[in-house]
């Protein structure tokens, strides 16, 4: 089906604000409504307002239009559990009175108000990133309380519901009787860059580190990787690469954790070209969560063409398949066996490096992401 004949009015509400790697969502409501944008719809992102989670000097100002795309920004208390609530809120009302023929909710919190746009009319569709109420730093407080609510009245109200693996879906039938559709993530085939600028500023090599790159938050298991990898006997470095979400404690722990290992570097929050370089020359990426929906950080690093670590959770063994080496979640004994092994054999390293890349860009493409959603909202 050519998805450029039938021209809809799309809006996109649930992320924290695009152009933005603040998080998994913002990228993919970038891709999604960018491509959109491209083909000819009318689509409109509701952003939040404030500034980004890893400081304002990652903020962009990009004006009203962004490749095609019609930003509007609103409301936003920023304060920790509330930001997400009351962005939702409001966004959920503009595009409730707007000229939109679906609204797309991402993110089970903001679905909380999917019944508003579904009230006026509209055609509701919600994308399921993750089962967040599961989450560590949401677990026995009210913003799990909040997400639950958000997945049962997305269950309720929803015309759609998008989720990014097979094991979502057979939650939502198991525990709701409710029928999803599968739409995973998409990656595109990017270009691999030489050690420069991030060799400079963390003073790395290539094929000398072993890298992780997401945010850091409890549920994404960084803690036990720097705890794993202090008992590994090795000269690469371990680069840590990301900034908070609302989780300054948890940096605080984990600086404190590596402290006295002059081999693990963390950089901060990191974006173009330093990103690049750093998923370009790895000697292995590693992901140690204890839940994901599809990691999208998982298809980049496997993109670059990198050897994979990752722990045995549906969402990243759905995406690598047999592609990358699997440990078991949360056993630190378990990772660091997996670290020193790989980091003693750079030949099973090289293997997998070789078919990485080859076997994630055919698997997942973000063109065939963009034309099965728009069918969906068909």
């Amino acid at each position: 089906m050519n998805q450029g004949k039938v021209k809809q009015n799309i809006a996109m509400l649930g992320h924290k604000r695009i152009p933005s790697r603040e998080g998994g969502v913002e990228i993919v409501v970038e891709e999604l409504s960018t491509r959109m944008a491209a083909l000819g719809h009318r689509v409109t992102c509701y952003n939040r307002s404030g500034h980004h989670v890893s400081g304002e000097e990652f903020d962009a100002d990009v004006g009203e239009i962004y490749r095609g795309v019609r930003l509007i920004t609103v409301p936003t208390l920023d304060k920790k559990g509330l930001a997400a609530v009351t962005s939702s809120f409001f966004a959920s009302v503009r595009s409730a009175f707007s000229k939109a023929d679906v609204v797309h909710i991402h993110a089970e919190g903001p679905a909380l108000f999917c019944w508003i746009p579904k009230l006026l009319g509209k055609k509701t569709v919600v994308t399921v990133h993750g089962l967040n109420w599961q989450c560590e730093k949401w677990k026995n407080s009210i913003g799990s309380r909040v997400i639950l609510m958000g997945e049962r009245t997305a269950v309720r109200f929803a015309d759609e519901i998008i989720v990014l693996n097979r094991a979502t879906e057979t939650y939502f039938l198991e525990t709701y009787g409710r029928k999803t559709t599968y739409i995973p993530n998409g990656v595109a085939r990017p270009e691999r860059l030489p050690l420069e600028k991030a060799a400079e500023k963390f003073s790395l090599a290539s094929d000398a580190y072993i890298l992780f790159l997401g945010r850091l938050v409890p549920e994404k298991g960084v803690h036990y990787l720097i705890e794993s990898f202090r008992n590994v006997q090795t000269d690469k470095k371990l680069v840590i690469a990301g900034g908070s979400s609302d989780s300054s404690e948890y940096i605080s722990q984990l600086k404190e954790m590596a402290a006295g290992d002059s081999r693990v570097v963390f950089t901060g929050f990191v974006q173009g070209r330093l990103l690049e370089e750093l998923y370009s020359n790895a000697y292995i990426y590693v992901l140690p969560s204890d839940t994901e929906g599809m990691p999208l950080s998982l298809l980049e690093a496997m993109s670059y063409g990198n050897c994979c670590l990752i722990s045995d959770i549906p969402g990243s063994t759905e995406v690598a398949e047999d592609k990358a080496v699997v440990f078991q979640k949360s056993n630190v004994e378990d990772l660091a066996k997996h670290l020193q092994a790989l980091c003693d054999d750079s030949h099973k390293v090289n293997n997998i490096k070789n078919v990485a890349q080859d076997f994630i860009c055919a698997k997942y493409n973000w063109d065939d992401v963009v034309n099965k959603t728009l069918e969906l909202y068909q």
